[in-house]
């Protein structure tokens, strides 16, 4: 069955019928499906140490490719909800017609969840419906705003953890997040944003933050991977520093629809 060919505005609408006494969420039962549709690439996580990749991050596309932005600027505020519960189930059922055996990384936006108890229903369905395991989806929040009602956020994470997801703080360091976000949300790991990362081997203050972060991190139990990894120096320079987790354009572009594999000599 070829679960990309099911329309991503459609996908949501579909599992909330089957199960509309389920799903009391107004934000998504109400309404006409989403005015536009859309598709996801997916880029390769790595771990030097183990020399693999570790998991995939679903990040939204047009159906011929077109930029993140160029379906962002559709999400108007009425859709915000049918949005986010449709890059869930896509990027589940893409990567579950893939049959990957990785982790699938999927962003969320806390805005976008009502009540987590019953926004997280339409994944579930999706998850049992395609096949693919909760315990290997991880959820990013993405850091792309202010979010002043942590505690919301806090019981969204609690729950997740609660239901079998792994979940991650992404962008860290971009400006908003603060470091009593690793004690008070727990996360399972953060991604280190790529402000932090680029030219990190030619800037001492830059390799000082990320060497005291990851520092904290190990102590707090919380996994570090740094993002956009451009080149091989911003590469080597984080593996010496013991954040041999990494995700960028030197490893791998988003590959459209795909899963890609890394070559060998980009671990080395």
């Amino acid at each position: 069955m070829k679960f990309s060919n099911v329309s991503a505005s459609e996908l949501p609408l579909y599992i909330i019928e089957q199960n509309a006494n389920e799903l009391p969420c107004e934000g998504c039962r109400n309404g006409e499906a989403l005015p536009f549709d859309f598709t996801m690439a997916f880029q390769p996580l790595v771990d030097l140490e183990h020399r693999k990749v570790i998991g995939y991050e679903g990040l939204v596309r047009g159906l011929n490719n077109e930029p993140a932005y160029t379906i962002i600027e559709k999400v108007k505020a009425e859709y915000i909800y049918r949005f986010d519960q449709a890059c869930r189930v896509k990027a589940i059922a893409l990567a579950a017609e893939a049959d990957i055996k990785e982790r699938l990384n999927i962003n969320f936006m806390p805005g976008a969840i009502y009540r987590p108890d019953i926004c997280i229903k339409t994944t579930l369905k999706a998850a049992q419906k395609y096949g693919f395991p909760l315990s290997r989806i991880t959820f990013e929040v993405v850091e792309s705003a202010h979010i002043t009602d942590t505690a919301h956020l806090q019981r969204i994470i609690d729950y997740y953890k609660e239901m079998g997801f792994a979940t991650a703080l992404d962008d860290f360091g971009s400006g908003y997040a603060n470091l009593d976000w690793l004690a008070d949300l727990s996360p399972d790991s953060i991604k280190i944003d790529m402000h932090l990362i680029r030219d990190i081997d030619k800037n001492h203050k830059k390799k000082a933050i990320v060497s005291t972060l990851t520092s904290l991190c190990r102590q707090l139990d919380i996994d570090v991977l740094a993002e956009g990894v451009e080149t091989k120096a911003e590469r080597d320079t984080l593996a010496e520093m013991g954040v041999v987790k990494q995700q960028g354009y030197f490893f791998s572009k988003p590959q459209f629809e795909s899963f890609e594999t890394v070559a060998l000599e980009l671990f080395c």
